[in-house]
């Protein structure tokens, strides 16, 4: 109540009467009385002095209204400053992200969004952790997977796909395997969300013989590029090394999982402008194909966000 009064109050100084107060806010002349007189009931105190021709502010009422009018400036500064932000993307963008994803793509789109967006800062954390925006304060957290909180807006960026590698030097000392079932006498480098003693391969149920669990795609990579055995790798940290004959594919006819990749954030109500646009300048930005996201630079098509 406080704030309307001191608004009905500035506007009937500004207008010099009450019925254009009462005119220019939309209500009956009477209410406005009212109100006024409410208020300086409730303050204790005379503000306007009225004669049947004209309103006079009384001494204290010209304090009051000098305050009164400095809040209804800083209010609609206050509204224009959101709008302007609503207007073009600018303050701190805080994102977290998968590691590897940081690394090969997000810090190049990143930085590019930040050169056509000056106005933008960016706190940007890289991460194997699952990251609850709500309780941390992100705008968004790209993920692997869909968050189990349903009241988070989950927007899928793509699709990562995954393929059997092996290096030159362990095919040249262990075989190249020429069907999914000869995968059975081969050393096998698995990640962590595989399932500890088999390939991890869809529909199929093959033993493999496992000299390595790791928790990192890179590290993964790494120890498949030296040679200790064969890896599930995705597209996107194996295609340069596979272009480059460091790493063979094999048997492509082989079905792995995919992962899902998301852009997970708090509400798509009265989306700050700062979120909706990285979110669309990310998704265009990403070289995509049907197997998976490629090295930065390399062509493709974006057809799996939703």
């Amino acid at each position: 109540m406080g704030l309307d009064d001191a608004l009905i109050f500035t506007r009937v100084v500004e207008c010099h009467s009450f019925t254009q107060a009462a005119t220019s806010l939309g209500m009956q002349k009477s209410t406005v009385s009212r109100r006024i007189a409410l208020l300086e009931e409730r303050l204790g105190v005379r503000l306007l002095n009225r004669t049947t021709r004209k309103l006079r502010l009384t001494e204290v009422g010209q304090a009051y209204y000098e305050r009164c009018r400095q809040i209804m400036l800083d209010f609609a500064e206050a509204e224009q400053a959101v709008m302007q932000l609503q207007r073009e993307p600018s303050g701190l963008l805080r994102i977290t992200s998968p590691i590897e994803f940081g690394q090969l793509f997000l810090g190049r789109v990143l930085g590019e969004f930040m050169r056509q967006y000056p106005q933008i800062d960016a706190e940007v954390e890289l991460t194997s952790r699952l990251v609850d925006p709500l309780e941390e304060g992100v705008d968004i957290a790209i993920q692997v997977g869909q968050p189990q909180d349903s009241t988070l807006i989950a927007r899928k960026l793509f699709e990562s796909g995954r393929r059997l590698c092996a290096s030159p030097a362990y095919l040249a000392a262990h075989g190249t395997p020429r069907s999914v079932a000869e995968l059975e006498g081969h050393r096998a480098i698995l990640l962590q969300q595989d399932a500890p003693r088999y390939w991890p391969l869809l529909g199929e149920h093959l033993p493999c013989q496992r000299v390595m669990t790791c928790n990192n795609i890179t590290f993964a990579r790494e120890a498949t590029l030296a040679g200790a055995g064969i890896a599930g790798l995705p597209v996107m940290i194996s295609e340069e090394a596979v272009r480059s004959g460091r790493l063979v594919e094999l048997l492509p006819e082989a079905r792995l999982p995919v992962g899902e990749v998301y852009a997970i954030y708090p509400s798509r109500r009265f989306q700050a402008m700062k979120v909706k646009t990285f979110l669309d300048f990310l998704i265009i930005s990403l070289p995509i194909t049907r197997g998976g996201l490629l090295e930065p630079g390399a062509a493709g098509l974006l057809t799996s966000p939703a």
